[in-house]
Parts: structure tokens; C-alpha cells; sequence
């Protein structure tokens, strides 16, 4: 038998598709580092100057305090849950479905704390939310 004796190469290794992927991991990490900056962003909620405030026959004050306690019509709720605040809605609500619900919320009320009450205010059948605030000239008192 006569095996045929190849000559021996070295080995070459190409270099152009590790440089491709780096280029693309590069440019990755460029586009992903842009953006860092955003989530570090500070918010300030505005103040509204909006017209006299208008004084609704049917309405429901609902407070939102900045711990996250509830009160319907100065009437403090012992539990925070949606369904103690659908209860409370409801029963404050005896005009029917054409209440306004005014939402009262401290400035640092948690988010959430305004959500539950927009929820329980649609579990009661409430549809129309109004949201108190203040004026510019009172804010900077």
C-alpha cells in the first residue's frame, strides 16, 4: 500500500470573523451604555393652575395620605385594601352612578395608593374621576 505523504501546512487562523463579533459586541455595548443615563432620571409631578374649583353637587372626596391611609369623605378607612375602598365608595356614592370622585392624594403618595382608588372607584361603578390640586401661587408657599 503507498499512502501519499501531503505536505504539512501550518495551520492559519483567520483573524476577520473574531473581529467581526467584537465589532458587533462593541457596538452592542455602545448602544446599551447610552441609555443608563435615563433610569437615573429625577421627577418632579407638575402643578396645575387650572380655573376655580368647581363645586360638584354629587361628590365623593377621597384622600390618599402620604403612608398610604385612605379616608372617604373625612371618614378614615381602617384597612387599605381595594375592597374596603369599592365598600366605602359605594356607600358614600348615594347618588348613584353620577357621583364625581375627587381624588385628594398627598404628593408623595405611592402610585399605587392612587391606582387602588381609581380601581375601587371602577368596581363601584364610578366613572368620573377628577383629581384635586393646587395652584402654582399655593404650591410655593
Amino acid at each position: 500500500m503507498h499512502f501519499r505523504h501531503g505536505s504539512r501546512e501550518e495551520p492559519e487562523i483567520n483573524l476577520i470573523p473574531f473581529i467581526d463579533v467584537l465589532l458587533v459586541v462593541l457596538i452592542f455595548l455602545m448602544l446599551s451604555t447610552t441609555y443608563s443615563k435615563f433610569t437615573e432620571m429625577q421627577l418632579r409631578l407638575p402643578v396645575a393652575d387650572a380655573e376655580a374649583q368647581r363645586d360638584y353637587p354629587k361628590e365623593v372626596i377621597v384622600a390618599v395620605s402620604a403612608d398610604g391611609r385612605y379616608s372617604v369623605n373625612k371618614t378614615p378607612l381602617p384597612d387599605r385594601s381595594v375592597e374596603a375602598v369599592t365598600a366605602a365608595l359605594t356607600a358614600a356614592a348615594s347618588g348613584g352612578k353620577d357621583n364625581v370622585v375627587i381624588i385628594s392624594a398627598d404628593a408623595s403618595a405611592a402610585h399605587q395608593s392612587v391606582i387602588t382608588v381609581m380601581e375601587a372607584a371602577r368596581r363601584a361603578g364610578l366613572m368620573q374621576i377628577t383629581f384635586a390640586t393646587q395652584s402654582a401661587a399655593q404650591a410655593g408657599r
